[in-house]
């Protein structure tokens, strides 16, 4: 059964997520890919605000479809995760506490999420308009400039998502991976 949980996202719930739970989230999440990324990292250095509420913030790493009428956003799939890796340990340093794509992160991201207390949920490749229908509403962030890679806030309700690395660095592809092969063992 997923459990559910509410972003922006607490130290203690952040906490209390690990990998290969499955979590049904609601709240308001950002949207950010990695040309945005580069942008809010530019404001860090230079030592600005950012444009949103980074302190508990959930980035969904995606580029949406525009809408359809009567829709929040168009087809709202995950894009892969690595290409925010140069990016995430800062964000994640400013308060960010959780991040949403697909595939492996890289062992700096790791450690940041383990300094900070963050986590990473892998939310299904391929299933990006049946993900929209999560989405309550959409309103341009910033950088309208990058087209489907603005920064969005989204309003979600019941995101189905899996805890991939946890705050701990708990790491589902490689907990999965080694469950799997001993399964696997047992079986011959």
């Amino acid at each position: 059964m997923a459990r559910q949980i509410t972003a922006p996202l607490t130290k203690e719930a952040a906490a209390s997520l690990r990998a290969g739970e499955s979590v049904l989230l609601s709240g308001t999440v950002y949207t950010a890919r990695d040309a945005a990324h580069k942008r809010l990292c530019a404001l860090a250095a230079e030592g600005k605000p950012m444009p949103f509420p980074i302190q508990g913030a959930v980035i969904y790493f995606v580029g949406p479809t525009p809408a359809r009428p009567g829709q929040a956003i168009g087809s709202a799939g995950p894009t892969t995760s690595y290409r925010m890796d140069a990016y995430s340990p800062t964000l994640l340093r400013l308060g960010q506490l959780g991040m949403i794509g697909k595939g492996r992160r890289g062992p700096e991201v790791i450690q940041a999420m383990k300094e900070t207390g963050a986590v990473y949920f892998g939310a299904i490749g391929g299933a990006g308009a049946l993900l929209s229908r999560c989405v309550k509403s959409a309103k341009l962030v910033c950088y309208e400039d990058l087209g489907a890679e603005a920064v969005r806030e989204l309003e979600v309700e019941n995101l189905p998502l899996t805890v991939v690395i946890d705050s701990q660095g708990n790491n589902l592809y490689e907990t999965g991976r080694a469950a799997y092969l001993a399964w696997r063992k047992q079986e011959k």
